[in-house]
Formats: C-alpha cells, sequence, structure tokens
C-alpha cells in the first residue's frame, strides 16, 4: 500500500512539474543573407555592490551564454572612478554605474569618475550626467519598488529599460512565481520567460516622448545572480543567499544586440563603439528564451536618403520601410507608427510604403507559444525618426523674462545673513571683495559621518517682499564644481521646519541661476507640492552630503541675490 501511494505521489509530482514546463526555446531557420549582430547584456550587478559574484565571474557567464559585451552598473554616486574596459574569458567588460535619485533610479553610461556625489532630485542627475559627457537610462520604470521606480518624465534622460529583468517578478501573481520556481531546475531559461510581459504603460511613455525627441529603450538585466532569505535582510550580505537565477540564466533569457558595430579585440575602442551603437540607438533587443539570438534588420528610405534604427531619415519622396528577421514563418511583425500599431503582417519580413510625412516608426516581432503570443515582444526595435532629427536633449522649458526685482544682496555689508551649520560642520560667513564692489563668502567644512547629516548654509529672513515675486536670482561661484541646495523653510510651532529645495551646479566660473518657487520641491516629501510663499520665514543656501562628500571644505561666492517676477 504505502508503494502504491508513493508511486501515485511521484506520479501526481511528475505531472505538474510537466504541466508547470514552459515550452522550450523555438530553432530559428538560418539566417538568409542577415549578419549576426554583436550582442552583449546591459544593468548587471557585481559583488561590488548588491550582486553575488565577481567581474570575472560575469564574464565567464556571459561567455558560456554566447554573448560579446557586458555592462556592469554597480550602484555607487558616479565618485569611484570607473575600471578601464577589458576582455575577461573573451567577453568585453565595461564599467558603468546605477545611480539612485529621489525620482528613482538611472543607469549612467561613459561617465567619468564625478567631481561631487551625483544624488538628489532625478532632474539634477540627469543634468549631472549629461554635463560630464554620459549617456542616461532611466531604470525599471515598471518596478514595483517605489524608491527604485523611475518617475521624473519630465526630464531629459537618453534612454529608458522599457523590460527589466528584476522587476519582472515582483508584479507576478503566487500561483505563477510558483510554477517558475517548479519549472527552474529543469528548464531555467525559459521559466524566466514565464515572467515576461509588456508593460503598456512604459512602451506608451516611450511612444509619446519618441515623437518629440531621441529615446533609446533597451532590454535590461538587471542581474544580480542572488534571492536574499529571510536571514540576510543587508544586500551586501553574502550569507544565506541562493545565487539563481544565475548570471548565466539571465544571460540567456534576454539580451540587447548592436547590428552595425564591430569589435576588434581592443578593448577600450571596442567599448567605445558598443556605447557610441546604444547612444545612437542602433541596438534591439531580444526575448531569447522564446528563440534565441536572431538577427534583424530594420530600414528606411525616402528617395536617395537611407536611414536604420536609431536614425533620423531626411523626406525626400514616399517613404519605404523594410523589416526583415530570421524566425519562424509564423512570426508576427507589428510597425507601430507615432505609437499607433500600422501594419501588422506574419511571416519573415515586412515592407511598408508611407507618404512623405513626419513620423516615428518602430517594430515589435512576436512568436506564438501554445497558448496564443507571448506575453512579451520576441523582439523590439528602436526608432527611425522620419522627417525631423531625433532631438536631443529637448529645450528647456520657456520661462517670461523678469520685468521686477527686490535686491536682497548688492556689494555692502552682510546685513541680516548669517550662517547655519550643524554639530560636526563648520561654517563663516565674510564679505570679500569683487571686481566692482563685494560679494558673500560661505566658507565651510563638512565632518563627521554621513549618517549625522553634517550641513553648512547661509541664511537670509525672508521677508513680505518674498511672496510678491516668484524666483530668487543670483550670481554664484565656488572653488571646484558643487551643486548647492537654494531652499526656503517655513517654521512651525514645536516641530521641525518644513523646507523646500532646488539644487543648483556651481564652479569656478560665475553664472547666474534663476531658482523659480514652483519648481521647488518639499525636502521631507509632506506636505504641500509648492512653498507656501506667505508662510517662509527663511532663505537658505545649503551645502550638505546629498552632493557633497563628508571631508569637504571649501568656498561659496554669492552676489546680486534678488527676488524677481
Amino acid at each position: 500500500m504505502r508503494r502504491l501511494v508513493l508511486i501515485v505521489v511521484l506520479v501526481a509530482a511528475a505531472a505538474a512539474i510537466y504541466v508547470a514546463l514552459p515550452p522550450p526555446a523555438r530553432i530559428l531557420p538560418p539566417a538568409a543573407g542577415l549578419a549576426a549582430p554583436v550582442r552583449g547584456a546591459i544593468h548587471v550587478h557585481t559583488n561590488r555592490s548588491d550582486g553575488s559574484g565577481s567581474m570575472d565571474d560575469v564574464a565567464a557567464a556571459a561567455g558560456k551564454a554566447g554573448l560579446r559585451f557586458v555592462i556592469v552598473t554597480d550602484h555607487g554616486d558616479a565618485t569611484r572612478p570607473p575600471e578601464p574596459p577589458s576582455y575577461r574569458s573573451g567577453v568585453l567588460v565595461i564599467d558603468a554605474v546605477e545611480i539612485s535619485t529621489w525620482s528613482g533610479h538611472v543607469v549612467a553610461l561613459g561617465l567619468p569618475r564625478a567631481p561631487y556625489p551625483l544624488a538628489g532630485d532625478g532632474r539634477d542627475v540627469i543634468e549631472d550626467i549629461a554635463r560630464l559627457g554620459g549617456f542616461s537610462i532611466a531604470a525599471h520604470p515598471a518596478n514595483d519598488k517605489a524608491e527604485t521606480r523611475w518617475t521624473e518624465w519630465t526630464a531629459p534622460f537618453n534612454g529608458l529599460e522599457w523590460l527589466n529583468g528584476d522587476s519582472e517578478w515582483r508584479d507576478e501573481p503566487p500561483s505563477l512565481l510558483a510554477r517558475t520556481l517548479v519549472a527552474y531546475p529543469f528548464r531555467p531559461v525559459e521559466s524566466i520567460s514565464l515572467m515576461l510581459d509588456r508593460n503598456d504603460m512604459v512602451m506608451s511613455r516611450w511612444d509619446e516622448l519618441a515623437k518629440r525627441r531621441k529615446v533609446v529603450a533597451v532590454a535590461a538585466a538587471d542581474a544580480h545572480a542572488r534571492v536574499g532569505l529571510p536571514s540576510a535582510p543587508d544586500p551586501s550580505n553574502r550569507r544565506g543567499l541562493l545565487h539563481v537565477p544565475s548570471y548565466e540564466t539571465m544571460f540567456r533569457a534576454f539580451s540587447i544586440a548592436l547590428p552595425d558595430a564591430s569589435l576588434v579585440n581592443d578593448a577600450e575602442q571596442d567599448a567605445r563603439a558598443v556605447v557610441d551603437a546604444i547612444r545612437g540607438g542602433r541596438v534591439f533587443s531580444s526575448v531569447d528564451a522564446v528563440a534565441p539570438r536572431p538577427a534583424f534588420t530594420f530600414t528606411a528610405a525616402s528617395g536617395s536618403n537611407r536611414a536604420s534604427a536609431g536614425e533620423s531619415l531626411a523626406l525626400d519622396g514616399p517613404v519605404q520601410l523594410h523589416v526583415r528577421v530570421q524566425a519562424p514563418p509564423d512570426a508576427q511583425i507589428a510597425l507601430f507608427r507615432n505609437g499607433t500599431r500600422a501594419l501588422n503582417v506574419g511571416g519573415t519580413q515586412l515592407m511598408y510604403e508611407a507618404g512623405a510625412e513626419p513620423a516615428v516608426y518602430r517594430v515589435e516581432v512576436a512568436l506564438p507559444g501554445p497558448h496564443g503570443l507571448a506575453a512579451a515582444p520576441w523582439i523590439v526595435s528602436n526608432p527611425i525618426y522620419v522627417g525631423r532629427p531625433p532631438v536631443d536633449p529637448p529645450p528647456p522649458a520657456f520661462r517670461p523674462p523678469a520685468n521686477e526685482k527686490a535686491d536682497i544682496y548688492v556689494d555692502g555689508s552682510a546685513g541680516q545673513w548669517t550662517v547655519e551649520h550643524s554639530t560636526t560642520a563648520q561654517a563663516a560667513l565674510d564679505v570679500a571683495r569683487a571686481v566692482g564692489g563685494s560679494q558673500l563668502l560661505l566658507r565651510y567644512a563638512l565632518s563627521g559621518t554621513p549618517s549625522s547629516s553634517p550641513f553648512a548654509a547661509l541664511v537670509l529672513p525672508a521677508s513680505s517682499l518674498l511672496a510678491q515675486h516668484d524666483r530668487v536670482t543670483f550670481s554664484a561661484q565656488a572653488d571646484h564644481p558643487m551643486r548647492i541646495s537654494m531652499q526656503l523653510r517655513v517654521p512651525r510651532n514645536g516641530r521641525e521646519a518644513q523646507r523646500w529645495q532646488r539644487s543648483v551646479y556651481v564652479d569656478t566660473t560665475p553664472r547666474e541661476v534663476s531658482v523659480f518657487f514652483d519648481d521647488m520641491t518639499p525636502v521631507t516629501r509632506t506636505g504641500p507640492r509648492h512653498p507656501p510663499l506667505s508662510d517662509v520665514g527663511s532663505l537658505l543656501f545649503v551645502v550638505d552630503t546629498v552632493n557633497t562628500k563628508v571631508g569637504t571644505s571649501g568656498q561659496l561666492f554669492l552676489d546680486n541675490v534678488r527676488y524677481e517676477r
């Protein structure tokens, strides 16, 4: 009897596993003249932050998965110098960074060492990345974790992740997660595909942005090769970790491909080629767990003009669009025009003739499975921008010039200006001589620990004039590149004061800056969105550890400070 029960249990378990298993990856036909692209993975974490393996481990896994390059993006503030590109296990390893902001996380490629911590408002971090010559990618915009999900859609970031490997499982029901866990030991790569879907919000946001400017989309691995257990709540703690899904599994599940790039085994040169291709949008994504490593081309012509995905096509008559893909005959090719599906055809090619008018075109390819089309597209291209240059970045929002002003400081003594600082910081206020007059000088030094939040600030009591204006304008200069936080403070009896802030960049060259009150955000993330101007008690220029490292000292000069409207 016991033997019979055991047999029944084993048969039932085998049947459950069989039902849970996803179908094996499709076998692709020959490429038929299509060149194999250079394929790699982007957004990967090592044990320098919250991943489980070393850079060598990552490279070895990428090589086993058939990838040519991998872009490592450990968490940081960009003040750590990136490691030079290198070949490891035959795979090109490019060092980048993932930065935490108040608006979510952003991946920065091609970034040198930053002169100060990049953090704070997402708009400011995007601005800093651009100033330093980097390429910004809004990370996991569909993540269920609010603190990491990108939310600042008005910022001029360069790219976004239409798919993110670490986000996909977070919104799945327990039944699907259980099925994935059952299937993983038997078909690990295909089991990942069970959790992948097409996030309509992200795709719609991308399409809307692409109508106005160039935005490059990628499928990001966000690979950690770890799952923390309750006994190891600290992400940096290597104890109590399950190393699943493995790096190799994630690298086999989906990847990005560069159809026009070529690598010559020179790490510096090849890294430039990879990053330049991504910057240019000459990249497509594929879910290789459905069918591995397809070749794909998307081109357009207008008269004698030609363009590929990521490029702009000048109009010279009607537009012909051509898609070719290494796919089974039951593939479904969808052409999108300005975010709307314009054509859907079956097979391995799509031909479409459009009028001679500006538009943005991109392609998605889907493969049917046992239960219809897969939830996530198999291939996603980047757009071809027809009839207009892909403007990057967008112009700043128009603000009317001021026609009224009220001076706060122009030469002379410091008057009501004072300094404030934390117990582990030092600050002093001087009036320094300048060409044609004088200016305020804040000398500061931050010490202690980051957890003690040291700060130094120039402070001025606000008057009734503030509420009669819409901005503060000032000239600022520092002895080194830095960010300062211009703040408004509202006192509250017996409770911590409320503050609103806007960060601005300053360096050794004097520059005039205007901070609009309606552009300031709450420091505490509570209270009204905009400062109640009639209640403001103080105006502050703050140096703190959001953008200044502990142990830093320096000088900040302010001049021609005034309210305007």
